[in-house]
């Protein structure tokens, strides 16, 4: 996978051809629409084509209570409170994100939000409420001028969303395929999406490769934060969605906007994988930033001090911790005292105590950690991709909602709003399911390899070794982590390439020279799937960020410190060629064009 030069203007999308090495699916169901993913995206779009009477079937990776949305602490913005609007968490949300959001998105989501939000009450979900009342209660997080965040459990927001929505799909008898990892899309012969293959791991109803067909695919399958060495993502966000969708040839957006969340327990230099995140509601409620000194280094920083926007807090971080030359800053909320601790912030204080650290009494040791991808798939005001019949909606998506830089809880409104308006227009699309009495029979080819017929010849990507996934994460934290140049990215661009061409040589693709009888290429399976898609975000999210020569939002160019909006308030529009060469578009302004689905 190779960058091309960047054009202007549109651009034909087709589909690639390019597919995962997997065998061909050996059992196969029938549906209207397929959910990949079960957070709040995932499962309220499912939970709305059923309720419309489309059949609908839910495939997730791990258990349907798995995905990212669990792990949610802080909460849910809207503008739920007295005296709060949607023109104010408008405003919040556009300078969050740093001219590059797209207002129409954001005005759907601040709009729509609070709405949502009682609909998901009526669902099942319980929020915290103010002390003798009713009412929703209320904190603020950092770049919210109000107070907006409802909560559940103190700071287990996600965890009470995820229970009431599993237990809602549940309710229903929704049809569900969980531990189960989505490989590629399928499509007939006119190119629109049939359906997905999938890998069943462990016995079950189905196990090994199989079939999702169905006209209408909506991928909810979260981030990617698994590709960094520290994150606060859970095991399974490992790019699955964004690859998959890159191989069907659909367009994917500002891939470089990772956000770094500022405070993350700081566990040491060679912690690796999912770390305890330490929710902006802790500094909502009053906790400081401090070093070793105990100095506030936010104040006088910025209006917000600790409750500025996350880009502007995680880089305040890194650049006291480099003045000192130490690794990591700290948060005190000493004077909350051990009640206020034990009953607003329950989770984070077990989490905190289970690794020797008591915040009641000791500040608390944070670092920034890869958090959330503000890019993704690139979609429309109805969710819908450049693949006419696939859909994405969550963290998966770029919806133009977060810009560069996402607001701090605005993530599981976004996933909540776009998974309604998704559901909105498959149920008003004339959709049927293949074979049924009014639809269409998807291309034989497509049902029988699960391989993208439209596309012309099949491609498919070598496979990286499980054990590569590390070299991927540590490669992408030196080069790409909070702190980029132009050094530290060619860099990273050029030890992935390394790692690619190695994996080519093992397959013996690409006219690389035959492999060492002692370096053979990995077999199909799930671990070599997820290192693979990986190594495949990891190289689309480098190469755009060297592309972006300036500072936004979440993405920290040391050697473009500044903002350039005359060269760079633009959108990459990125694609992956038949050949698997990697191609970069700009947009003409910063408005999204149309994504062209019929």
């Amino acid at each position: 996978m190779t960058a091309t030069g960047t054009t202007t203007g549109p651009g034909p999308v087709s589909g690639t051809g390019i597919r995962l090495n997997a065998p061909a699916p050996g059992w196969s169901i029938e549906a209207d629409v397929v959910v990949v993913g079960s957070g709040v995206a995932g499962l309220t779009a499912a939970l709305r084509c059923a309720a419309a009477g489309r059949r609908t079937v839910v495939v997730t990776k791990a258990r349907l209570d798995d995905g990212s949305t669990r792990w949610a602490q802080g909460g849910i913005a809207a503008a739920l409170g007295d005296g709060d609007t949607p023109e104010q968490h408008l405003a919040d949300t556009l300078v969050a994100g740093a001219g590059l959001c797209d207002e129409t998105a954001v005005r759907a989501l601040v709009t729509e939000g609070p709405d949502a939000v009682h609909r998901l009450i009526r669902t099942g979900a319980r929020f915290d409420t103010t002390p003798g009342s009713d009412e929703i209660a209320l904190t603020r997080e950092g770049g919210h001028h109000r107070r907006r965040i409802a909560h559940a459990g103190g700071d287990a927001t996600g965890a009470e969303i995820s229970r009431a929505l599993v237990e809602a799909v549940r309710a229903a008898g929704l049809r569900t395929i969980e531990n189960a990892l989505v490989l590629d899309l399928l499509t007939d012969a006119d190119g629109r999406t049939s359906g997905v293959t999938l890998h069943v791991m462990g016995e079950g109803q189905h196990d090994g490769v199989g079939a999702v067909h169905a006209p209408a695919v909506v991928l909810a399958t979260g981030g990617m934060g698994q590709v960094f060495s520290a994150t606060t993502n859970p095991a399974v966000s490992t790019g699955d969605g964004v690859a998959l969708a890159l191989r069907a040839g659909a367009e994917v957006s500002d891939l470089e906007f990772v956000q770094f969340h500022p405070t993350v327990l700081y566990l040491g230099p060679e912690a690796e994988g999912q770390q305890p995140l330490i929710s902006e509601a802790v500094r909502g409620e009053g906790a400081h930033l401090v070093d070793a000194d105990g100095t506030r280094f936010m104040v006088g920083m910025h209006e917000l001090a600790e409750l500025a926007p996350r880009d502007i807090v995680a880089k305040a971080i890194m650049r006291r911790a480099h003045e000192q030359g130490v690794e990591h800053m700290y948060l005190d909320g000493r004077h909350f005292g051990a009640q206020m601790w034990e009953s607003r912030f329950p989770t984070i204080l077990a989490a905190c105590r289970s690794h020797g650290i008591d915040p009641v009494a000791e500040p608390i040791p944070v670092a920034p950690a890869a958090h959330y991808a503000s890019g993704g798939v690139r979609t429309d005001l109805r969710g819908r991709t450049t693949v006419p019949g696939l859909y994405a909606c969550g963290e998966v998506a770029c919806t133009g909602v977060h810009g560069a830089n996402r607001l701090a809880s605005n993530s599981l409104l976004e996933g909540l709003v776009f998974a309604e308006r998704i559901a909105s227009d498959i149920a008003a699309s004339d959709i049927a399911a293949p074979g049924s009495a009014d639809g269409g029979e998807p291309a034989s080819s497509a049902r029988s390899t699960g391989t993208a017929t439209a596309s012309g010849p099949r491609t498919t990507l070598p496979l990286l070794a499980p054990e590569a996934r590390t070299a991927v994460q540590r490669i992408m934290s030196a080069g790409a982590g909070v702190l980029r140049s132009a050094e530290s990215l060619a860099r990273a661009a050029a030890e992935l390439d390394g790692i690619h061409r190695e994996a080519s040589a093992a397959a013996g693709q690409d006219g690389a020279p035959a492999p060492d009888t002692d370096r053979k290429a990995p077999e199909p399976g799930v671990e070599a799937w997820e290192a693979t898609n990986l190594l495949c975000v990891a190289r689309v999210l480098v190469a755009a960020a060297q592309r972006r020569e300036e500072t936004r939002g979440c993405h920290w160019r040391e050697d473009h410190p500044d903002r350039d909006d005359a060269s760079w308030r633009r959108h990459f529009r990125i694609t992956l060629d038949a050949d698997r060469a990697l191609s970069i578009r700009t947009t003409e302004t910063a408005d999204f064009p149309s994504t062209a689905t019929p």
